[in-house]
């Protein structure tokens, strides 16, 4: 099942969308959000189940979907958890900013609490009032959201409570981040409003592709009209979406549409960082890499970070070439 919050108050009005993601019906005589079907899921989703059903078979008409015209999925969301999964993306970023990665690393995930009242829309611009020594950068993520979650949920069972996924740019701000994590308490200022993909999909239309708590399909980053990136969200993931979300809940309760995000997708090659796709690799998924590899080879980064009129999408596909979530298309502008 695919679903989709059009732009409509604070919290969006869901929408059913057809698998081809052409076609679209209301769903608000069902429930109004999807925080609201989250919340009573196992009541609502065969509901909204058979009306996907009749939707993809014609017994609905349905109307045009226009993917500029939605929020994130959940326009705002009670907890958004980002891990970092794929660890190579880690060890290159602490290097780029001079911090040593230490080996619990590879056997704990690291984890943040994102602001998580003000999502942005997938086509929303991203505004700030200035770039200089920000360092604005996209991350491309794959994310899911859960229904309630036990505290002390085993990785075992954690899996079950994967109700839907979709994709993030989860924009960071590298220029000051280094400042905020001197004083030890965390990111803030340097993590601003996160954009999600226009659709979120349930995990059986996966099939195939998603399996041990993983996604398996490349996550695609169009950088001002290049590809930039291609890595496959299945490989060098060394924590799945199940140790993410018993790692999130070892010490609290999850509540039913809690967001927890892999992290910046990731891959190696030939077991050292990657390459740019120019150089027969999959390329990145943010900037920082492509900078910290670029300081390896040269002593110096050559790319730069975000500026204004600078434009980045985020989609991934399936074995056919369809768009599974739709796409995220953002602009960074002055404002």
């Amino acid at each position: 099942m695919k679903l989709a919050s059009l732009k409509s108050g604070r919290d969006g009005s869901l929408v059913v969308v057809s698998r081809d993601l052409t076609r679209m019906t209301p769903a608000v005589d069902i429930v109004a959000t999807l925080q609201a079907a989250l919340d009573d899921w196992d009541n609502i989703f065969p509901r909204l189940r058979a009306r996907y059903e009749s939707l993809n078979s014609g017994a609905i008409g349905g109307e045009a979907f226009n993917q500029a015209d939605c929020a994130s999925p959940l326009p705002r969301a009670f907890q958004w958890a980002d891990g970092s999964a794929y660890v190579n993306h880690v060890e290159l970023v602490r290097k780029a900013r001079g911090a040593e990665m230490p080996a619990t690393f590879w056997t704990e995930p690291l984890m943040y609490q994102g602001g998580s009242d003000t999502f942005l829309g997938p086509r929303d611009d991203i505004v700030f009032p200035t770039t200089d020594g920000w360092g604005v950068d996209f991350e491309a993520e794959v994310a899911v959201i859960t229904d309630d979650v036990p505290l002390g949920v085993s990785a075992a069972d954690a899996g079950s409570h994967i109700k839907l996924l979709m994709l993030v740019n989860d924009v960071s701000l590298r220029g000051l981040i280094p400042g905020e994590l001197a004083k030890g308490f965390g990111f803030f200022q340097s993590k601003p409003s996160s954009a999600f993909s226009p659709v979120c999909v349930t995990p059986d239309e996966l099939e195939g592709v998603w399996q041990d708590s993983v996604l398996s399909l490349p996550l695609v980053s169009t950088y001002n009209g290049q590809m930039f990136g291609k890595p496959d969200a299945g490989i060098d993931m060394t924590f799945n979406f199940a140790q993410l979300i018993a790692h999130a809940a070892k010490t609290r309760n999850l509540g039913a549409g809690a967001i927890v995000g892999s992290g910046t997708v990731s891959n190696k090659l030939d077991d050292g960082p990657g390459k740019p796709i120019s150089e027969g690799g999959v390329g990145y998924s943010c900037i920082a890499e492509i900078r910290m590899i670029e300081t390896i080879e040269t002593g110096a980064p050559q790319t730069n970070f975000m500026s204004f009129g600078d434009n980045i999408t985020i989609e991934m596909y399936d074995t056919e070439g369809a768009s599974i979530f739709g796409r995220i298309e953002q602009t960074v502008v002055k404002g």
